[in-house]
């Protein structure tokens, strides 16, 4: 089984909930994804690490810098980071904050980010594109070249639309349509 089909398995285990859940957006969903509590568990960190750095080979990104808006980014960010450091081709992290902090710098992007960098965008999962729009900005404002948005999952519910709306191309690494045929599968197996 090669890393991208280990972290699927390990997505569909951790991070899918199947049963009746009301989203942010006030709809409703047969299933719930939370990435989180896969990566930011030690075997999540080590494969995401290695599938998304992967996934930015393939796309022909060559990012300075790899980050997004904190919470769901920052654990994906440092995964990359360490694996493309260890693969020769570092990668350096940054976190957009949600608000400007109140003191010191005020600054609201975390990690010493130039503004000449050429950026990847990561999200952990990605639904309306909202979350994502908006650390967009701060890094549009803050001078970075974008190359695009990588997304651990996509929900395909109109978030790679509206991104393409905004001039950015979306990169998923999984569907969460797979996500949640591979977890019904794998609790029905009782794997």
């Amino acid at each position: 089984m090669n890393a991208k089909q280990r972290l699927q398995h390990l997505l569909a285990d951790r991070s899918i909930a199947l049963g009746e859940f009301t989203l942010a957006s006030g709809a409703t969903s047969s299933y719930y994804v939370d990435a989180r509590k896969t990566t930011m568990c030690a075997a999540g960190q080590a494969l995401v690490g290695e599938v998304c750095f992967a996934a930015l080979l393939e796309a022909g990104l060559q990012p300075t810098h790899i980050g997004g808006l904190t919470l769901g980014a920052d654990p994906i960010t440092y995964a990359v980071a360490h694996h493309s450091f260890l693969q020769g081709n570092p990668i350096d992290g940054f976190t957009v904050r949600k608000q400007a902090k109140e003191h010191g710098t005020g600054q609201r992007i975390e990690g010493g980010l130039p503004s000449d960098a050429s950026v990847v965008v990561v999200e952990d999962s990605i639904t309306s594109g909202g979350s994502v729009l908006k650390a967009l900005e701060v890094i549009r404002e803050h001078g970075c070249t974008i190359l695009g948005v990588l997304t651990l999952v996509d929900r395909n519910e109109g978030g790679r639309q509206r991104l393409k709306e905004a001039g950015y191309e979306l990169f998923s690494v999984f569907e969460a349509a797979e996500l949640v045929e591979t977890a019904r599968e794998r609790r029905s197996t009782g794997v």
